[in-house]
């Protein structure tokens, strides 16, 4: 199985990263929202008042960033004994269709992406359909999940 102190090394640096992006791009919109060739010059002109609800948007995203960050260095991943359930903090494998799925669950920044080792993997949360189901569960459980209103079965593979 994966070394999690890596793999958390590498979401926490993929967030640090997100968040520098956003940050940016963030103050970027600030200044144009506030900037002197952005005032209105009609009132149809909504540039200055489009670039404003942007950078407050981006502000909201960055904020919730730095949420995710935190949880993560405080999340606990201890080594998962044999047999164990999926918690957060665990990583798993799903076999699933389209092959196998390499699933870290956290508390937040569901849908986030690192690639270690050759394998990419996702977050998942507790309150994603994939981490309600799989919460709880075994190495060699089933999860369904409906796709496309249809059930489809995943087996749970490997949990580390």
């Amino acid at each position: 199985m994966i070394d999690k102190h890596r793999l958390l090394s590498a979401f926490l640096d993929k967030l640090k990263s997100d968040l520098a992006l956003i940050t940016r791009a963030a103050l970027l919109a600030r200044d144009e929202a506030i900037d002197e060739e952005s005032r209105a010059e009609s009132k149809w002109d909504t540039r200055g008042q489009e670039a404003a609800y942007l950078a407050e948007g981006q502000a909201q995203m960055a904020t919730e960033l730095t949420e995710a960050i935190n949880l993560f260095r405080e999340l606990d991943i201890s080594p998962t004994p044999p047999h164990s359930a999926i918690r957060v903090g665990s990583v798993f494998v799903v076999k699933q269709r389209q092959g196998k799925m390499h699933a870290f669950v956290a508390p937040r920044a569901g849908g986030t992406e690192v690639a270690l080792d050759g394998k990419s993997f996702t977050v998942v949360t507790p309150t994603s359909p994939i981490g309600r189901e799989a919460l709880g569960k075994k190495a060699g459980d089933s999860i369904t999940m409906i796709i496309r209103r249809k059930p489809q079965p995943f087996e749970i593979l490997d949990i580390g």
